[in-house]
């Protein structure tokens, strides 16, 4: 089955029209910097005969003129990709938060639209951003199917005295005020070949996912048991825009004391903390140029980014009893061996002893890079978008079979 992939993220889209048969993916894109100065969209066509790319250079100011810009390249472009838009008959979405009541992947209707947008002020960022995806996408492909795949739905396995919180028990059985954990497509395929490679599919794996969000999952057995994240995708580690944990009383004295009105301070912890708050940049490779060249902020930031993930390790060894592997995924985990390197070091207790030179080197494989003996520390390339294209892909045959 063909399927179109639409991963609407905080401040990108990214999509890949996959043949899930095969598992190859015929064209990807990014569109990144969304809102930002300096936008552009990068779509690839993927043949027998190589790669071709096609680059727009524009100014994109929301999700919906980047995701107009990607449907046109997919259908009159250099290469296209798909001829008429009713070629496409299945769309998989990425959705963020589902809730307690999304725990697989669904159709999208009228319904799972709504309580997409419900839960939107628990992930801002998101949620939002991946009902603009579907709009725009149902717009230019009325005729397809569109599913729904939930961040959420990985971390639903984890046990009660993981994902409450120690509030009174009304807010949890009448409102539904827990941790949710996110992110769960990529940790769920990435512990999966993480296991597949050990040949250990009981294997205890913690996952970091670290990209301009962040989080962390303890996964035994090919279940989350615990993630960093919780009711909403700010709490846990430090990332590019986003505090992570933080001392509720934080909130109370900007408030109570500095007068901060409630929709100043969510715009400040998700927009303007995190490493942009600490360094003043919110993208890990300039945080890395300004500690290089002496800005003590911008080192302090990175110090204090490995440092929690050190912590949140530690955490998770002594939830499952032991670990069997470490796995680096997204953005900053495959590609930043600076930081990889900052964060194995002086774990040595736990077993974990980084090779330097393995370390260094750039694959698009999954790798170890662990000194031999070691604790295996791998990286995997996350493939969020296959993920979700196979899920699809699934739910729409088991639906046409048992209608």
């Amino acid at each position: 089955m063909h399927v179109l992939v639409i991963n609407a993220g905080s401040s990108s889209l990214k999509y890949e029209y996959i043949d899930t048969d095969t598992r190859k993916t015929l064209c990807s894109g990014l569109a990144d910097r969304i809102g930002l100065p300096g936008s552009s969209l990068v779509h690839r066509v993927y043949t027998e005969a190589g790669t071709t790319e096609q680059i727009s250079q524009k100014n994109f100011p929301d999700h919906t003129a980047a995701m107009q810009e990607a449907v046109t390249l997919l259908t009159r472009g250099q290469h296209p990709v798909v001829h008429h838009p009713e070629a496409v008959k299945a769309i998989g979405h990425r959705v963020v938060h589902g809730g307690e009541a999304y725990t697989h992947t669904v159709l999208i209707n009228d319904a799972v639209k709504a309580d997409i947008r419900r839960l939107s002020p628990l992930v801002p960022l998101h949620n939002p951003a991946n009902l603009q995806g579907i709009a725009v996408a149902e717009a230019f492909f009325p005729q397809a199917r569109h599913i729904a795949v939930f961040d959420t739905a990985f971390h639903q396995t984890m046990p009660a005295r993981a994902y409450r919180y120690a509030i009174p028990n009304e807010l949890y059985e009448k409102q539904g005020i827990r941790s949710f954990g996110f992110h769960g497509i990529s940790h769920a395929y990435v512990s999966r070949e993480a296991a597949h490679h050990l040949g250990n599919p009981g294997a205890r794996i913690i996952t970091l996912h670290l990209g301009n969000g962040c989080s962390m999952a303890a996964v035994q057995n090919g279940r989350s048991i615990d993630t960093s994240m919780g009711l909403g995708a700010l709490d846990g580690l430090i990332m590019g825009t986003r505090s992570g944990q933080l001392d509720p009383t934080v909130i109370f004295y900007l408030t109570e004391t500095l007068g901060y009105k409630p929709g100043q301070v969510r715009h400040l912890l998700n927009k303007e903390s995190g490493l942009k708050g600490l360094s003043g940049f919110s993208d890990m490779r300039e945080v890395h140029r300004a500690a290089d060249a002496g800005e003590k902020e911008a080192r302090l930031a990175l110090d204090m980014y490995a440092y929690r993930i050190k912590k949140f390790i530690g955490a998770y060894i002594a939830a499952m009893n032991g670990v069997d592997a470490l796995v680096f995924t997204a953005g900053v985990g495959e590609n930043d061996a600076a930081m990889r390197a900052q964060i194995c070091s002086d774990l040595d207790f736990f077993g974990i002893r980084l090779d330097r030179t393995r370390n260094e080197q750039k694959s698009s494989e999954l790798r170890e890079i662990q000194i031999s003996g070691a604790l295996p520390l791998l990286v995997v390339p996350t493939r969020e978008e296959l993920a979700i294209a196979v899920e699809t892909a699934r739910l729409i045959t088991d639906h046409d079979e048992n209608p």
